[in-house]
C-alpha cells in the first residue's frame, strides 16, 4: 500500500508525457502569492507556448463579483522542486479580458521600462537582499523565542551556529537547494541580526528577470514553510523595540559605472535618487516608515544621505567600488515586503530616464 509521501514523489516521466504546470501570480494585496495547477500535453520550454489561463479574481481582492474574470499570462518557467521531473513553475501576470493589466499588476510598467533601449543599452544589473522571519505558527512569534518572551539582545544571531542561536536552518537550506533546482540565480544565504529572521539574496540578474526569481523564490520559500508548518512573514518590522527590521537591499549596476570612470556615474545617479527620495520611499514598501528610524542599521526615512562602507545610510558604496573607481551602489531603503518590479524599474527609471 502505498503512503501520501510515495504518491506525492511518484515520478510521472515512468508513466506519461503529461507534465504539471503551476501558474503562479501576485494577489490582490500585493505581496499574497496565489497558484494553481493544469496538465499539459508534454514538456514547455518557452512561455509564449503556454496557454494563457483565468482565475476568480472576486476571490483575490481583484476583480467585482460581477465581473470576476482575471487572465494569467504566462511569462517565465522555472523548473518545479515540489513534483520535479518535467513539471514546471510558471510565473505569471495578470491582465482583464480586454487585454489591460490589472492595478496590481506591476509587471507589465517595469517591462515597458527595461525594455526602453536607453535601458537595454545599459544593462542593468541587480543583486536584492530578501530578509525574513520565520514564526511559529499558532502563536505568530518567531521561532527559537521562548513564549511570550525574548531571547537574549542581539550579536550572537548574525551568521550564527549552533541550536541556541540559529533557528529554522532546515527551512533556509532547503530553500536555498529548491532554488537552485528551479533556474533561480540565488547567490547565498545567511542568517540575520534577530534570532528567527534570514536573507537569501538573488542576482546578479539583468533587468526584469531579477524580479520575476525574486517572487518565484518568495512562493518557493512559502510553500517550504507550509510543508514545515511554520509562517512567513515580510513583515519590515516584526518584533517592536531592540530588534532589527528586515529590510529587501536592493544592489544596483549598468554597464557604464563597471566600466571604467563608473564611480562618477555612480555618483550622478546617487544625485538623481536624492532628488526622488520621496517618490521612492513611498514605492518601497509598506510599514517600512517602523524600520527606516536611523537606528538597526538604517537611516531615517526623511532623510537621505551616502557614504562609502556606511550601513546607516540610504545608499551604501562599498569600499571595492571606490578604490577599483567602478562597480555597483547598494539601495538600503526597500523594505522586505517592497514589489521587486517597482523597486528594480524605479531604480533603472531614475537613474536612466528620468530628466531633473
Amino acid at each position: 500500500m502505498s503512503s501520501i509521501s510515495d504518491l506525492v514523489n511518484l515520478n510521472l516521466s515512468d508513466s506519461t508525457e503529461r507534465v504539471i504546470a503551476e501558474y503562479i501570480w501576485v494577489g490582490g494585496s500585493g505581496m499574497d502569492m496565489r497558484s494553481k495547477a493544469r496538465t499539459l500535453s508534454g514538456p514547455v520550454k518557452d512561455p509564449s507556448k503556454l496557454p494563457k489561463w483565468n482565475y476568480d479574481g472576486s476571490s483575490t481582492g481583484q476583480a467585482p463579483g460581477q465581473d470576476s474574470e482575471v487572465i494569467l499570462y504566462p511569462q517565465t518557467i522555472f523548473r518545479d522542486p515540489f513534483r520535479r521531473g518535467n513539471n514546471i513553475l510558471v510565473m505569471c501576470d495578470a491582465y482583464t479580458p480586454a487585454g489591460e493589466p490589472i492595478p496590481t499588476n506591476k509587471r507589465h510598467n517595469a517591462a515597458k521600462i527595461f525594455s526602453n533601449p536607453e535601458v537595454v543599452a545599459e544593462e542593468p544589473w541587480y543583486g536584492i537582499e530578501q530578509e525574513y522571519t520565520l514564526l511559529q505558527k499558532d502563536v505568530q512569534w518567531p521561532v527559537g523565542w521562548p513564549l511570550g518572551g525574548f531571547p537574549g539582545p542581539q550579536g550572537p544571531y548574525y551568521c550564527g551556529i549552533g541550536a541556541n542561536k540559529a533557528f529554522g536552518r532546515d527551512i533556509v537550506d532547503s530553500h536555498y537547494k529548491a532554488c537552485l533546482y528551479a533556474g533561480i540565480n540565488i547567490s547565498g544565504i545567511n542568517g540575520e541580526v534577530m534570532p528567527g529572521q534570514w536573507e537569501f539574496q538573488v542576482g546578479p540578474s539583468v533587468g526584469i528577470s531579477a524580479a520575476d526569481e525574486l517572487w518565484v523564490a518568495r512562493y518557493i520559500l512559502e510553500r517550504i514553510t507550509e510543508i514545515a508548518g511554520v509562517v512567513l512573514s515580510f513583515d519590515p518590522k516584526p518584533i517592536q523595540g531592540d530588534w532589527n527590521g528586515a529590510g529587501a537591499h536592493t544592489n544596483y549596476s549598468t554597464k557604464s559605472m563597471r566600466n571604467d570612470g563608473g564611480y562618477e556615474v555612480i555618483k550622478k545617479a546617487i544625485t538623481k535618487l536624492e532628488k526622488r527620495h520621496k517618490e521612492h520611499i513611498a514605492a518601497y514598501g509598506e510599514g517600512n516608515e517602523r524600520r527606516l528610524t536611523g537606528k538597526h542599521e538604517t537611516a531615517d526615512m526623511n532623510t537621505f544621505i551616502w557614504g562609502v562602507a556606511n550601513r546607516g545610510a540610504s545608499i551604501r558604496v562599498g569600499r571595492d567600488t571606490e578604490k577599483a573607481g567602478k562597480g555597483y551602489f547598494e539601495d538600503r531603503r526597500p523594505a522586505s515586503n517592497m514589489d521587486p518590479y517597482v523597486v528594480t524599474s524605479m531604480i533603472a527609471e531614475t537613474t536612466l530616464l528620468w530628466k531633473p
